[in-house]
């Protein structure tokens, strides 16, 4: 039974999808004229522009003074610079951005609870660091972020602008480790991590999404439908060139947890723990490459000629 706030999200988008035409050329305030996807493939997710705050000028905890913090919760890890950062899930399903920095680099972690992806960016485009907010609108369900200087719409998923005057031009993913608190802490015990002081006045105790990621529903429309796994199954998504793989979870549940495998021409190793639920992409030399861990549904709306591995 999927609990009243989940359902009100439905019968909040529902209307909004039946509320939006096919030919709607302007939404929530952005111009959707020569947009690089039809403008019919765009929807207002219920939330206004800035409905959804981004968190602009984040604190962060020391692990020790994280005690609100369960072992279980999935958290979103980065390291740059030799400083390490967690970000909670249960902050990100209300904010879906931060914009944040290590030392001179701008970096942007962005999170679609519709899609259970995380993907952090380098927020420079051609030298000029960008701040991004939550336009209120998806495509395939997943989240379209704003950038502040120029309005461009921005697709997490594809990392690209596809409206505006940045129309075209591509952010720079970076590395991002989907997993719980217990795993990122111990592997990175000097760890910091985002503060509940968001400066917004939400219960980050409660799960506006409870229900949701257990639930086959989808709630708004995508391109590409599969039914090879349930479509909130969990997968990491890999895109090397015009290539891509997906690795659906219960798949990598059946190996050692190690595995040597290729996208064309390029090998890699996958690296899996079951506990954790975390999933990674490794060169053959150990470096971590950006990947994205999120639904199955959501990987295959952007991609449906991707190779899946099976385990056998």
């Amino acid at each position: 039974m999927l609990q009243r706030t989940f359902l009100t999200i439905l019968t909040t988008g529902l209307v909004a999808l039946a509320a939006a035409t096919l030919q709607a050329q302007e939404m929530n305030g952005f111009d959707l004229r020569g947009a690089l996807i039809p403008a019919a493939q765009i929807h207002a997710g219920g939330p206004p522009k800035d409905g959804i705050p981004s968190i602009d000028k984040p604190k962060f905890l020391t692990a020790a003074q994280a005690t609100h913090m369960h072992a279980d919760d999935q958290v979103l890890g980065l390291v740059r610079n030799n400083v390490a950062r967690a970000y909670p899930v249960r902050i990100l399903n209300w904010h879906e951005v931060v914009n944040d920095s290590f030392g001179n680099e701008t970096v942007i972690i962005t999170f679609c609870p519709l899609c259970g992806t995380g993907v952090a960016f380098d927020g420079r485009v051609d030298g000029r660091a960008l701040s991004f907010g939550v336009s209120g609108l998806l495509y395939n369900s997943d989240v379209l972020i704003y950038d502040r200087q120029s309005g461009s719409l921005w697709s997490q998923l594809l990392g690209q602008a596809i409206s505006g005057p940045m129309k075209g031009r591509h952010l720079r993913m970076l590395p991002l480790t989907h997993t719980t608190w217990a795993d990122w802490r111990k592997s990175h015990p000097a760890t910091v991590i985002l503060s509940t002081d968001t400066g917004a006045s939400r219960d980050y105790e409660r799960d506006p999404y409870a229900g949701y990621g257990s639930s086959s529903e989808i709630i708004f429309p995508i391109a590409f439908r599969s039914s090879g796994f349930h479509p909130k199954e969990r997968v990491l998504g890999v895109k090397i060139g015009s290539l891509t793989k997906a690795y659906p979870f219960v798949e990598l549940g059946k190996t050692s947890g190690v595995l040597s495998d290729r996208l064309g021409d390029t090998p890699l190793t996958i690296r899996f723990d079951r506990l954790a639920s975390r999933a990674s992409v490794h060169t053959d030399k150990g470096e971590q490459l950006p990947a994205v861990v999120g639904y199955w549904f959501a990987w295959y709306a952007f991609y449906p000629k991707t190779e899946v591995f099976r385990a056998y």
